[in-house]
Formats: structure tokens, sequence, C-alpha cells
């Protein structure tokens, strides 16, 4: 029995060696008397997803948005007719912030219904808004990574402002003195005191560097030392200082351009910080230069969505065209098939039926596509995305022929360009940055002069002057101190001169380096929009040339149609000969509008690119009307400053930092003329000869005048116009265009023969 006792004690423990292993460690938890098993404080994660409680009312153009337009309820809306200048006036009213359609439209004339809104959800930081001059203009110097935590000007003229400091301490003292022998009958072996210090001073930077200031000390003391002639006292002065700095740090040049600086901080190394009135004021003007470029980009979006708007009603039109065309066809060879005659066969049905279905769905696409342009438009302006109107546009594209002057606006783009304009502002600041930089180079070399008035006495202040000596019985601080007996001064040069100036050569050299990158920078961006322009006066060129082409193209097409069809119903062409002329008509149709529409948008693109884009829609950029209270404050301010005296600050004085203001056509004292931007009136060259009856027919009319609030009612004297009416040679004429559209709703069927199963598409549109 023993031996197997053994046994299952070696099994045993085997298994239970086995089964430790596996078990692993397990952290146990403490155990606890009392616990509240409901643990309602415990939770299992450190962080969740949360919605932030913020009491932000929404637009109302979110809040009443309606259901979008779509094919299912195309006629659930009432027309909207807006010129240009009525959707740029709602565009500028409505923005606060600088919309555009998904970053940027391509030069290349991408369909404005590809792209979505989502420049503000993908990157909110790169928003521009209404706000950010001023947020720049306010800002204080403290660094919270938001790209306008930058010095504003006015905290930049602060650091001039005079300041009032003052300090009022009271103390009490109770110390044991370690005295013995004779010096026990001179001082108390516990030393009591009650003691108070008040101070107050004004300091004032000035332009050139100067350091000004003026105090007054006051200190009472009572204590029980036995040596004192009064248990108590008061003592006061009066002190002028002035801290000139002769070479480093001097002249109104530098103290503009990097902010006064102490001598402390000098030899702290401080003098890299150049961030004063005049960088402030650089700060300021490239603030404003880009949200000149936000707005200019947003107008440039506008007409973009405006003429991509009117054509998606011409390319409506034109499939409605072909789709009406087909229908027609289809129902003669259905009536052909019910008699059994020749032209009715089976193949030929089917044939036209597909041709209709696919022009119907060729509509159906062009009235989704109107909906979406139509959205987008209304995105930039700023409304709601669907109010229950269709915005249809009234103004008519301009098919004259514009030709610009290469070299005059190849200079004005040099000049007016925003982004050339900011750019020469950052070389402006890393000029200034330089002149600080160097003056780094120069030892630090300060005049230091103090003077000071004291008085001391048993009292601080008695209206009666009682001419007791200081310390005397009844003695007063104060007079003591008017009576000018007691003067101090103090007189020298403070020298600070860093052995090697290697860090200030290192300034020195990282802002020459600066410099020279901005310079390139600037270079390469006039190539850049050089060849910009360039390709934009080729594209004006370019689809001049294609209005004009695809005109005759469609003056053909009409007539290829009339002709096939008349053929046609004599029964000596085939069927798929009509079918292919009603899709060339239909083709031919929507190319012209296409180059039309671009014609007009490469003119927009032209002053895009010479920086007149603004001028060009009527658009001027001015800072708003300020309260009543602020133009009070100001004339006041002014009739002070000319009521006072001129202060020479000294021998250096700012170079020229801007140029002015820029010259915004259309408002100021004067007018542009003619002679100012001047316009070739050559006609671009001719093309192929075409006979004039090809390209007159059917329509003898010439260019209409462009109606009031399109483009070209801008300040701008309009370009020199040519439509080509002489024949040969010349450029061909174009036709004017027909009135807009309305989206028609009305539905066509066609009623087919008895034995033909009914097509649930043939009942809408």
């Amino acid at each position: 029995m023993s031996s197997i006792h053994r046994q299952i004690r070696t099994i045993t423990a085997l298994v239970m060696s086995a089964l430790v292993p596996l078990s692993g460690c397990q952290p146990a938890q403490p155990f606890f008397y009392k616990v509240d098993d409901s643990l309602s404080h415990y939770m299992d994660v450190a962080t969740d997803i949360e919605y932030p409680d913020v009491e932000q009312e929404s637009l109302s153009e979110v809040q009443n948005a309606q259901s979008p337009l779509t094919i299912a309820n195309s006629d659930n809306f009432e027309m909207w007719d807006l010129s240009l200048r009525e959707v740029t006036r709602i565009t500028l009213a409505n923005s606060q912030v600088m919309r555009q359609l998904g970053g940027r439209i391509s030069d290349g004339g991408q369909n404005i219904a590809s792209t979505t809104p989502t420049a503000l959800t993908q990157n909110v930081n790169a928003a521009v808004t209404t706000y950010d001059p001023a947020l720049v203009e306010s800002g204080n110097g403290t660094s919270t990574g938001s790209p306008f935590s930058g010095t504003g000007v006015e905290a930049a003229l602060a650091q001039f402002d005079a300041v009032l400091d003052s300090s009022l301490f009271w103390q009490k003292n109770d110390r044991p003195q370690n005295f013995q022998g004779i010096g026990s009958a001179f001082f108390a072996n516990n030393f009591q005191q009650d003691l108070s210090n008040f101070t107050v001073g004004l300091t004032k930077n000035t332009a050139n560097g100067s350091t000004f200031e003026i105090r007054n000390n006051t200190i009472y003391d009572q204590n029980n030392n036995g040596s004192r002639a009064q248990p108590s006292d008061w003592k006061t002065n009066i002190e002028a200082a002035f801290v000139q700095p002769l070479l480093q740090g001097a002249g109104t040049q530098y103290n503009r351009i990097a902010g006064p600086q102490t001598f402390q901080q000098s030899a702290a190394g401080f003098a890299n910080q150049i961030d004063g009135v005049m960088i402030a004021r650089v700060r300021q003007d490239i603030t404003l230069t880009d949200f000149e470029t936000g707005v200019r980009n947003m107008m440039r979006d506008v007409e973009d969505a405006y003429w991509e708007l009117y054509f998606a009603y011409r390319e409506l039109e034109a499939r409605k065209i072909g789709r009406d065309s087909a229908l027609e066809t289809w129902r003669k060879v259905k009536a052909l098939q019910r008699v059994g005659q020749q032209g009715g066969e089976a193949d030929k049905e089917a044939q036209s039926r597909s041709q209709y279905f696919l022009f119907r769905s060729q509509v159906e696409t062009a009235l989704t596509s109107l909906f979406r342009v139509e959205n987008r438009l209304r995105y930039l302006m700023g409304i709601s995305a669907t109010d229950g109107r269709l915005i249809r546009p009234v103004d008519e594209p301009a098919t004259a022929l514009v030709k610009f002057d290469w070299s005059t606006i190849h200079s004005e783009a040099l000049v007016r360009r925003a982004e050339l304009r900011r750019q020469k502002w950052q070389v402006k600041r890393r000029e200034l940055e330089l002149i600080a930089a160097r003056n780094g180079l120069l030892p630090r070399l300060d005049a230091v002069g103090r003077y000071r008035w004291l008085g001391a006495g048993d009292d601080l202040i008695n209206s009666n002057r009682t001419g007791v000596p200081p310390f005397g019985d009844g003695s007063t601080a104060f007079e003591t101190l008017t009576g000018g007996r007691y003067q101090e001064w103090q007189l020298g040069l403070q020298l600070n001169i860093p052995i090697g100036f290697r860090l200030a050569m290192t300034g020195v050299r990282h802002h020459q380096l600066l410099l020279a990158r901005e310079r390139s920078v600037l270079q390469d961006m006039e190539l850049e929009v050089s060849h910009q322009l360039a390709d934009r006066v080729r594209d004006v060129d370019l689809n001049y040339g294609l209005t004009q082409s695809n005109f005759n193209r469609r003056v053909a097409a009409e007539d290829e149609v009339e002709a096939v069809e008349a053929v046609y119903d004599s029964g000596r062409v085939t069927l798929d000969l009509l079918l292919d002329a009603q899709r060339r008509r239909a083709d031919a149709e929507s190319l012209y509008y296409r180059s039309l529409v671009d014609y007009n948008r490469a003119i927009m693109r032209v002053h895009f690119r010479k920086g007149s884009l603004l001028e060009y829609n009527g658009v001027y950029l001015a800072e708003g009307p300020w309260p009543g209270k602020a133009y009070f404050d100001a004339l006041r301010l002014s009739r002070r400053r000319s009521a006072s005296h001129s202060l020479d600050y000294g021998f250096t004085r700012p170079n020229v930092l801007s140029r002015g203001p820029v010259q915004q056509l259309g408002i100021g004292p004067s007018e542009p003329t003619l002679e100012e931007f001047p316009v070739n009136e050559e006609p671009l060259p001719a093309g192929p000869e075409i006979p004039r009856e090809a390209a007159m027919e059917p329509a003898q009319k010439q260019p209409a005048a462009l109606p009031a609030g399109t483009g070209w009612n801008s300040p701008l004297p309009p370009p020199s116009f040519s439509a080509g009416s002489e024949p040969g040679p010349a450029p061909l004429p174009l036709a004017e265009p027909a009135q807009m559209p309305a989206i028609s709703t009305e539905s066509v069927s066609l009623e087919p023969a008895p034995q033909t199963p009914p097509n649930p598409f043939t009942a809408n549109q």
C-alpha cells in the first residue's frame, strides 16, 4: 500500500508541476473588507470621442436648406435670373470666409461639376477670412502656434510707450546681535526694526534707442540702534537717468526694425530677436496681400461657375434637341413599321429607338450636371444649397475678338500680381532684418548718466519749513530735498564686446542667406508669372479660333440634318446616315457653346494672371467704416500732435519701406484712360478661306452689345473688338447667342403599336 501511495503522490506532484506553468503569472486584486459593488466611479478607458459643449448658431442658409434638385424632382423649382454683377454682389455680401471649390480649379478648364467644396473641412487653417488683417494688427507678440500670433503694429509701437512702475513694501526685523563690552553700550543685543520702502518711476524708450527715467525713492526706518540721533527717520530722493547707445542699438532705423533693447538684453544675446515696428508693418502688408489673393481666387471661381452654369443650360438644350429629333425619327420609323412599308424594318426601329434613349440618357446627365454646377455657384455665393429656385444666368458671353498688347500686360503682371507683391514684401523684410543683424557686429557702448537729489529728516513732509538740519528734532525729508543741499551725480560708459562676434556673425550670415533665398524665389516667380500669362494669351486666341470653327461646324451640321432628312424622306439614303447627322448636330451645338464659354473664361484668366481680375469684375478692397467714437478720438489725437513740438531723434532715419497704396482702377481721383492700358486692334491671323454664305447662314447678325452687369463693364477700358465682317480670309463672324432656354419638364411619349409591349421609359423625359 505504501508503494501505491508513493506512486499516487508522485503522479499528483508531476501533474501539479505541469499545471503550474500553464496557469501563468496572474496578478491578484487586493482584499478589502468594505467594497462598493457598483464601482460607479470606475472607468475602463482613458480617452473617448466626445462632443464639445459649444453653443453656436448655424447660418440660416444651412438651417433652411431644402432637398436637392435631382432628375426625380426636376420640376420643383422656379427660375431665378441673375447677372454676373448681381452674383458678385451677393457673394461679397456673404463672404466672411473666402470660399473655394475643393482647392483650385485648373486653368485647363476642369469641369466645376466634378469638384466638391472641401477646402475648409480638409484644411481649416488655410482659410482666408475678413478677420485675418485685424488679427495680425492686434497681435501682441505671444506665440500660440497660430499664424496670427506675431507682433502687430500697435504692439510693436507699445515698446516706445512710457511705463509707470511703483512698489510699496513693509518689513519687520527682529534679530539677536552678537555684541559684548563697549559695543553693547551703543547697540542693542536684540535689534528691532520697522522698515518701509516706496518707489515710483516713469521710464520712456525713444525712437533712437535712448532710455530716459525719472524716479522717486522714499524709505522709512525705525529701529532701536542706540547710536541714532532719532529713533526713526525718513529718506527720500528724486533721480533722473538716461542710457544712450553709441554704437550697437543706436539709431532710429535699427530701433524701428528690431525694437529697443537694453544693455543687459544685448549682452545676453537677445539682439537676434528682430520684431520691431517696421517688421510688424511688413507682416501686416503680407496679410493684406493674402486677403486680396483670397478674394481674387474666390472671384475667379465665381466667374468660372457662372459661365459653366451658362454652358450647362446650353448643353442641356443641345441634348434636348437631339433627343427630340431622335424621338421624331423613331415615330416615323414606327409608323412605317405599323403599315409594313419599307423603312419600318425591325432593325431600323430598334436602331432609332436606341438613338432616342441614348439622347435621353444624355439629357438626364446634362440636367444633373446643371443642378450640380448651380449648386457650386450657390456655395460660392454663400446661400442655401436649395431654396426652391434655380439660378439662370442672364448675361451672354462675349463673341467679339479681344487681343491684348503683350508688352503692356506683361509689364502690368510683373507689377500687379499679388503673389509677386507678397514676395517683394518678404524681400523687404529680409533686407530690414539684415540691417538689424549687421548692427550686432558693433560693440555695445552706452553712455550712462544719473543725477540725484536727496533729502532726510525726522518727518517725511511738513507744510512749514523749519530749517532744521537732517535728523534734527522736527526736520522733514522733503524740506531737505527741495533745499537742494545734497546732490549726487554719475556719468560713465558701459562697454560690452564679445570676443570674435561669433553669434553676431552667424546671425548676419543667416539673414544674408535668407535674403538671397527670397530674391531667388522672386526671380523664379516672375519667370513663372511670365509663362502663365503667355499660356493664357495663347488660350484666348485658341478659343476664339475654336469658337469660329465650331460655329461654322454648327451651321454645317444643321444644314446636313435638313438635307439628309429630305433625302431620307425620299428613300434615297439609309436611316443610319440620318441618325449620325443628328448626333453630329447635337455634338456641334455643345462644342460651339463649350468653346464660347472657354473663350470668355480665357479672357478672365488673362486678367487673373496679370493681377487685374478684381477691377475686371468691379470689386475694390478698402477698409470698412469705424465707429464714430474712433474717428472722434483719432481727430483729437491728430490735433494734439499738430500742436506739439517735433523732436529730432538723431542722425539716422528709416529708409523707404513702401511705395504707397496699390492703385485700384475705378476709384480715386482719376479714372484710367485708353493710353494707360493700350489694346492692339489687329485681328487674329486668318484661317482657311470659307465662303461667307456658309459662315453667315442662317444667322446674319453681328455680335450684340454686351448687356450691363458682365465682366466687360469694369472700370478698365474695354478692349478693341473686331468681328471680321469682311468676306474671304478675314475671321468668320459669330452668331448672336439665342435666349437662354428654360428647363422644360414636359413629358414625351411614343404610341407603340398594340403588338409592341409597353416601354416603361418612354413616359419620362
